[in-house]
């Protein structure tokens, strides 16, 4: 019931729903979810570099400008892989969730890094509102619900040191494929690693 062909016949699964679905055919989709997850850099640089060419924000630079300006300062500050990364990808969902893009971000992180970057990640947009908050209506001080958090003072300063300081069309970035290594390095990791998440741990921006 439910089967369209045999499992291989165009290399394909044999269901056409899944609760009609074979061990065979669970196989098949692990084995292509395996080439799927290490061309996920691939479609990340995609991603950025597609929003060059989104209509204008009114900023004096383009979104991917901004994830690289943002990812170079981490970088030049010395911070490891797990925050260049999250510097690069922060705003990553800003064209698909405008309004919680933070959480979008967020999400894809969370396998693969630490729960204080991924908490940074998740909060920079509520972070954001103690600079755009008199001016668009928001709370400045909105932050201030989560004064308690162990991973505070990162998302302020990640905020204040790499991303509210981005939009200078002045400032020398690295270019974005230079990020490359950095995606490879975490997205090949195994997801939700124990090792990699270091739950409970609040290390902080680099000094």
């Amino acid at each position: 019931m439910g089967s369209a062909r045999e499992t291989g016949a165009d290399d394909t699964v044999s269901f056409t729903q899944m609760s009609d679905a074979s061990q065979a055919d669970h196989d098949l989709l692990a084995a292509r979810l395996v080439p799927y997850l290490t061309e996920a850099p691939d479609r990340f640089l995609a991603a950025l570099a597609a929003q060059r060419e989104e209509r204008s924000s009114g900023y004096q630079v383009d979104r991917c400008e901004h994830a690289l300006q943002s990812a170079t300062r981490a970088r030049r500050d010395g911070a490891d892989v797990d925050w260049v990364v999250a510097a690069l990808l922060h705003d990553i969902g800003d064209g698909l969730a405008p309004m919680n893009h933070d959480r979008m971000a967020a999400e894809i992180l969370r396998p693969y890094v630490r729960e204080e970057v991924t908490w940074v990640i998740a909060h920079h947009g509520v972070f954001q509102l103690h600079y755009t908050g008199p001016f668009n209506g928001g709370d400045p001080a909105a932050r201030e619900q989560f004064r308690e958090s162990p991973h505070f003072t990162a998302c302020a300063e990640f905020c204040e040191r790499w991303d509210q300081c981005s939009f200078d069309p002045a400032y020398g970035s690295d270019p974005l494929d230079s990020f490359r290594a950095d995606l490879e390095a975490v997205f090949s990791r195994t997801p939700f690693d124990p090792a990699n998440l270091c739950v409970g741990t609040a290390t902080g921006l680099p000094r």
